[in-house]
């Protein structure tokens, strides 16, 4: 019987009841996990023990850190974690921070210690933290110094948040950390102990927090990069997802650490720096989203590429022309496919021996997956329905309604159309709710419609994604102007900028039309589905 160590139970006991949990699928050989489990264990400790300590492990912005050296930051954190800021097991720790060693450091110290981190995107604003801490009932954090402003606005709603940790330039821990011992004993976690909420938001704007055991940790590392990627110790990772969103987790951090790979974890990675940190590093495994691909491409011949050996993209669909023309430009076929943060990672996926034009892939092995009507009835191929899927991992929502909405049946639905052929390769049409997927990042209508209706030019609003070559969609916006106000360049301009200094930038319209009226039912309900007709 599992022996939790949580002494903190709060994640524990707002999981799902258990009549709405999917079916859980345990039956290959490589998933078969012992029931006292701790992904800082696996991932490093045994690293180091197998002897790969002089091994280089993560690289970043002024530091090489050997696998022996990460071990040795982990654990002085972890013990600062536990002497200095009172973590017991189980309490939450909000991580805060672009991609750097040190953000790796945090997450990893986290597990070791028994708490259940909490990945937040370094673009949140103060209301947004406000909201996960307050759901996640958070109690620690770990912030870069840099991104302190946002974190400490929040803080002054947060009142559970009793401890902050600021890191980076300019502060202290260095020398704090110089102080702690060397080695920690890792908390003996059961491998259904939580150790992460992933936020994500919802058709409501109101983020769910999707809890993840050690064991779906180490799970992820089991079906794509064995099964697909297939890594290996001589590989180094760079890529663009942050290490809060699980696809950057797995790719960037758990993936490497698992192989006994490296990884190379730097900030703002724009196409051009991508390329420049590709050949400085000697990097052999690129992750980024198809708009990533899409704009290096045109400057792969100033640059070269010539120690990349594969590719992996996710987040959004990957146009074929995208996929052929990076194959054209540096001879790479991508790896393509598709997950989410309810599953905590790829579930369908195709690597370049196995692609299928048009098809995102098959399913990976541990998964199994069909599509479906409204009454979950099997589809028969070429029928476009709902993806239904169950596996080793699979969503449990933080005390949230909506579980009952994402499983059914024993399966997960994530809210995705495809089709599959007879042979088994899954294509992707669309997604069937509200959210809008523009450049990998998942954004709510009704969020960014409340905050343009903050303006007090706005009188009314709706949000919905259109196409966009670059993007897959941008955020496109309908606006009925309070009287006196014009939909001029200029209101343009002034509501993009508001937008951005409410939530996160990514999410502000890129496009904004100014109606005199919009679609609404009998009831008042805001009609989307009548926006895109008349886009």
């Amino acid at each position: 019987m599992n022996r939790s160590a949580h002494t903190d139970r709060f994640v524990i006991d707002n999981l799902p009841p258990p009549e709405q949990w999917p079916d859980l699928v345990f039956e290959r050989p490589e998933l078969q996990f012992p029931e006292q489990l701790n992904a800082t264990t696996e991932l490093l400790d045994h690293a180091v023990a197998e002897g790969h300590g002089d091994r280089p492990a993560v690289m970043g912005k002024g530091i090489r850190w050997t696998y022996r050296e990460l071990q040795e930051q982990v654990s002085r954190l972890a013990h600062l974690l536990v002497e200095d800021m009172r973590l017991e097991p189980g309490n939450r720790v909000l991580l805060r921070g672009a991609n750097t060693p040190w953000l790796a450091a945090a997450w990893l110290a986290v597990w070791k210690a028994g708490g259940v981190a909490v990945g937040t995107m370094p673009l949140l604003r103060a209301k947004e933290l406000k909201d996960i801490a307050t759901l996640g009932r958070v109690s620690h954090a770990l912030c870069d110094a840099n991104l302190a402003e946002e974190l400490k606005i929040a803080r002054a709603d947060c009142p559970m948040l009793r401890e902050v940790l600021y890191y980076g330039e300019g502060t202290d821990l260095p020398a704090r950390l110089a102080r702690k011992p060397a080695h920690f004993d890792t908390v003996p976690t059961a491998a259904t102990d939580p150790a992460l909420i992933g936020f994500t938001s919802g058709t409501t704007g109101v983020p769910k927090g999707t809890i993840h055991f050690h064991r779906d940790v180490m799970a992820m590392c089991e079906v794509f990069p064995r099964h697909c990627l297939q890594p290996g110790q001589d590989d180094v990772f760079v890529g663009t997802p942050p290490l809060a969103f699980t696809f950057g987790l797995g790719c960037l951090l758990c993936f490497p650490l698992w192989a006994r790979a490296s990884t190379v974890l730097l900030e703002k990675l724009a196409p051009e720096a991508l390329l420049g940190a590709i050949k400085e590093y000697g990097v052999t495994i690129c992750v980024t989203s198809p708009t990533g691909y899409r704009q290096m491409a045109s400057l792969v011949g100033q640059h070269g590429v010539p120690s990349l050996k594969k590719c992996v993209s996710a987040g959004e669909a990957l146009p074929t022309d995208t996929r052929e023309r990076w194959r054209e430009v540096t001879g790479i076929r991508i790896h393509d496919g598709i997950g989410g943060t309810e599953m905590i990672h790829i579930y369908i996926a195709s690597g370049p021996e196995d692609y299928r034009p048009g098809a995102v892939g098959k399913l990976l092995p541990g998964y199994r997956g069909m599509i479906v009507d409204d009454d979950m009835n099997p589809l028969p191929p070429g029928d476009v329905g709902k993806l239904a899927i169950k596996g080793p991992t699979g969503c449990r929502y933080l005390a949230d309604s909506r579980q009952k909405n994402y499983v059914r049946d024993g399966w997960n639905l994530p809210g995705d159309a495809f089709h599959m052929d007879e042979d088994g390769y899954f294509y992707y049409h669309a997604r069937i709710d509200d959210i809008i997927v523009t450049s990998g990042y998942n954004v709510s209508s009704p969020e960014v419609e409340w905050a343009l209706l903050a303006h007090p030019a706005v009188a009314e609003c709706g949000v919905i994604g259109v196409p966009d070559p670059d993007r897959g969609q941008i955020i496109k916006a309908f606006v009925v102007l309070k009287p006196g106000h014009f939909g001029t360049d200029t209101m343009t301009k002034t509501l993009q900028d508001f937008v951005k200094q409410t939530v996160a930038p990514y999410k502000y319209p890129r496009a904004i039309r100014y109606v005199e009226t919009l679609p609404r039912t009998e009831t008042g309900k805001l009609q989307r589905f009548r926006l895109k007709e008349i886009n």
